[in-house]
């Protein structure tokens, strides 16, 4: 009598079983959802303090929730050089973007002879965005968005080295694509300065240095204003399954607002004595737009905050590298650089957290470089790096229980 009960359940089990695995295999698994935030010049020697003191609240929650160290970079470190280094995982030698200057021609992505990552994810399905990183003028077709950042020239800004075109502005080639998407952005966002304000001269600064500092950096203030719209804008608006959003004013206060003391090469007290803080506040003023991009950082979220190298004040004794302060300062009293001949003695810095990544944890020494960081990405998305890369999969920063741990 209990037979055809039992077989009617076994039938039911064996039909949601069926069904649900069918459904199972039509629902496409979603892709991961990966935020890289680059600081150009984070210098940790300036980050530490301001991290004991409490002034990088948003900052201190990512350490806190993730991992972070030092980040090896490349001999002579520039923005061009190394965030091409990361596109591609291959050193500049290989990938054509050797600094600001190839060959007399401002560098550009013309020059690239290495396939980038947002290349590569495109090609899988990943959809991008990009937005103010360097290296990336004239913009190139991608599953998504580009805004260029970086050597985008310009009207006043021609050679596109260290300087601000708006975006209206731009000349020599394209900085938004798709194209559509410049009026948008311009409608909705603004007229927004690309990259960061260029230094001033010495011819500038001489007689009205405390009025030129002040002036100049509000002007700062109000490019990273502009940023910090356009990533909320981009991020509400233009999600991506991978998005690479940069700064660089930063890097670009460092090289001659560097808090230094008397005994330091190049220290002039009307210029050092002015605002010491100018520096110190960049990363204080970069803490909030963190704040701003992390709002939309959830959980199922990876979050990387990555930086090209670090700065530090003058040597006097590589005052004679032939990379000494190259295509930076024309004539602005620079005394804080980074294309120091050694990279090891001007870190980057990695901060990253997100599913599977390890709470709290210091990578100590130089465990990571810039060359990891496109593996370690292509592996979240379960994308096989380009038999070309040079790095390889951060695996260490995963916890050992996460199935995106890859093998030593």
């Amino acid at each position: 009598m209990l037979r055809r009960p039992l077989a009617f359940l076994i039938a039911i089990f064996l039909l949601s079983t069926t069904c649900a695995l069918a459904q199972s295999q039509s629902t496409p698994k979603p892709k991961p959802r990966v935020i890289v935030v680059g600081v150009n010049g984070m210098e940790l020697d300036v980050i530490r303090p301001l991290l004991l003191k409490g002034d990088l609240p948003n900052l201190s929650k990512v350490i806190k929730n993730g991992v972070h160290g030092k980040l090896r970079t490349v001999g002579a470190p520039n923005c061009p050089r190394v965030y091409t280094t990361m596109f591609t995982s291959t050193p500049p030698e290989e990938h054509g973007v050797t600094g600001f200057l190839v060959g007399g021609i401002t560098a550009n992505t013309n020059m690239l002879k290495q396939e980038p990552i947002w290349s590569v994810l495109s090609k899988h399905g990943v959809t991008v965005g990009m937005a103010n990183v360097p290296a990336t003028f004239p913009v190139l077709p991608v599953d998504g968005y580009m805004i260029s950042g970086m050597l985008t020239r310009g009207k006043n800004c021609e050679d596109g080295i260290l300087c601000a075109p708006k975006l209206s502005e731009v000349e020599g080639g394209d900085a938004v694509y798709p194209a559509a998407m410049k009026a948008e952005l311009l409608k909705n966002v603004g007229d927004i300065y690309i990259d960061c304000e260029r230094m001033p001269s010495a011819e500038q600064l001489n007689g009205h240095e405390t009025e030129v500092i002040d002036a100049w950096l509000k002007k700062v203030q109000l490019i990273r204003d502009q940023q910090t719209q356009l990533f909320d804008y981009l991020l509400t608006d233009h999600p991506t399954d991978f998005t690479w959003l940069v700064q660089s004013c930063e890097d670009r206060t460092g090289h001659w607002l560097y808090p230094i003391a008397p005994y330091n090469v190049g220290y002039n007290a009307k210029i050092n004595g002015v605002r010491t803080d100018a520096f110190p506040s960049q990363y204080i003023a970069f803490d909030k737009v963190l704040g701003t991009i992390l709002k939309h950082v959830d959980d199922n979220t990876y979050l990387f905050i990555v930086s090209d190298h670090g700065i530090k004040p003058l040597r006097e004794f590589e005052e004679t590298n032939p990379h000494a302060h190259m295509d930076h300062e024309k004539t602005t009293p620079v005394i804080a650089k980074h294309d120091f001949a050694d990279g090891d003695d001007v870190p980057g810095s990695l901060f990253a957290m997100g599913p599977g990544i390890t709470h709290g944890m210091r990578l100590m020494g130089f465990e990571a470089s810039v060359y990891d960081i496109a593996p370690t990405i292509l592996h979240i998305y379960d994308i096989e790096a380009p038999k070309q890369m040079r790095g390889r999969v951060l695996s260490e920063i995963f916890a050992r229980t996460d199935q995106r741990a890859a093998q030593k």
